[in-house]
């Protein structure tokens, strides 16, 4: 008789990941570009915070209940945008989206999902986000744009860095592909992972959802391909927002802002909400990560746009930090995948109830029952990023 593992930290859902999932969509999901270093030190800069321990206070009554974009949320937290979600596991877009709303946090789909945005409308009652990528064939993004809003979603998340495709060496290796191609390696591997392929032949959902069937002329595999490394667009610029924001006509969140100039211009254009990502370190390497890029975002801003950090965030710990430099909310990915990979949505739903109480505990350690209390005193070392990408 199976026997769940004892799961206790983001790190167990990664390594059983590894276990269950095709190596060739593991490693796109446990992956940089190059050299991986700012893949690492996304995660490595929040171990370099430090926080301060208080004693004897009251901290009864703990509440780690906030909003993002005005929406009660039951932790400053939402499910980032990842691509081929659905290759994690089976329906894996449904499955996350379904966790997040029982949870009481935001799920965000992403353009390259297996699942399409009419597929996540069905099995959601409340209203999600959808991310889009801008390509060349506008007319397909701007009916896009229309089939989000058809299904309700609440805000659209605009990812600014992808205009070019970083190299990744990992999914070049592998051979990546949706599915994946009968290759000897692939099939020899796919062997390994007997639960993974049961789930997938259970499911019609193997290849992009919201792309094949509505983009012209991509009707199989073959014409996906190479559309796809044709449309991503080059030539986007901040001209092009002032368009789909009107198409669009609702919240509007920026995500890829790293520089101070950057953050003012998404105020400028009307943005709701920025995210200040590196794109979990899979385009430029080489740039400053996240949390250290956080507090010259946040000082930039100032107070008309709601600041948000994305990359590295393992752990209720990382939130509270993130917290305490600025940010009003935060995004995971990795620890979404890892969890979603390894158990499903029984795995997602583990994977927040750990973040939360990792973030509910150690606020209490630091001396606050309320997360909007927190800020940069219950950190001991908040200056080591003051300057602009200092690690």
């Amino acid at each position: 008789m199976f026997t769940s593992p004892k799961i206790t930290c983001i790190e167990d859902f990664r390594r059983l990941a590894q276990w269950r999932v095709p190596r060739m969509f593991y490693d796109y999901a446990d992956s940089g570009s190059w050299t991986e270093g700012t893949y690492r030190s996304n995660e490595s800069d929040f171990q370099r915070l430090k926080l301060r321990q208080k004693v004897a206070v009251n901290i009864a009554n703990r509440s780690i209940r906030t909003r993002m974009l005005g929406m009660d949320v039951a932790m400053p937290v939402a499910i980032a945008p990842t691509g081929l979600t659905g290759m994690q596991h089976a329906d894996g877009e449904i499955l996350g989206a379904r966790a997040a709303e029982k949870f009481g946090i935001p799920f965000t789909l992403s353009t390259m999902s297996i699942c399409s945005i009419e597929d996540i409308a069905a099995h959601t009652r409340q209203p999600f986000w959808f991310q889009l990528y801008v390509m060349r064939d506008r007319d397909f993004i701007g009916r896009l744009i229309d089939r989000a809003k058809a299904a309700g979603c609440s805000a659209l998340v605009l990812t600014l860095d992808l205009q070019v495709l970083g190299q990744r060496h990992k999914d070049i290796k592998n051979g990546l592909s949706t599915p994946p191609k009968p290759t000897l390696t692939n099939i020899l591997n796919l062997m390994t992972k007997p639960r993974w392929c049961i789930d997938m032949l259970g499911t019609q959902r193997r290849t992009f959802g919201n792309i094949v069937g509505h983009a012209k002329g991509v009707t199989d595999l073959s014409s996906l391909s190479s559309w796809t490394a044709e449309q991503f667009d080059p030539s986007l610029n901040w001209d092009d927002l002032e368009w789909i924001k009107q198409r669009w006509g609702g919240k509007l969140v920026l995500k890829g802002i790293l520089d101070a100039e950057d953050a003012r211009h998404a105020v400028d254009v009307g943005a709701d909400a920025l995210i200040v990502s590196n794109h979990g370190g899979r385009q430029l390497d080489g740039a400053p990560s996240s949390i250290s890029a956080l507090p010259h975002i946040v000082e930039a801003a100032g107070k008309d746009i709601e600041v948000w950090v994305d990359g590295g965030i393992r752990s209720g710990q990382d939130v509270l930090k993130a917290m305490a430099l600025g940010a009003k909310g935060t995004m995971i990915g990795r620890a979404f995948l890892y969890s979603l990979g390894a158990m499903g949505e029984a795995g997602v739903t583990r994977c927040l109830e750990i973040i939360a109480n990792e973030l509910d505990i150690t606020m209490a350690f630091c001396g606050r029952t309320d997360i909007h209390d927190v800020d940069r005193s219950i950190l001991l070392n908040p200056q080591i990023f003051d300057k602009p990408g200092q690690a």
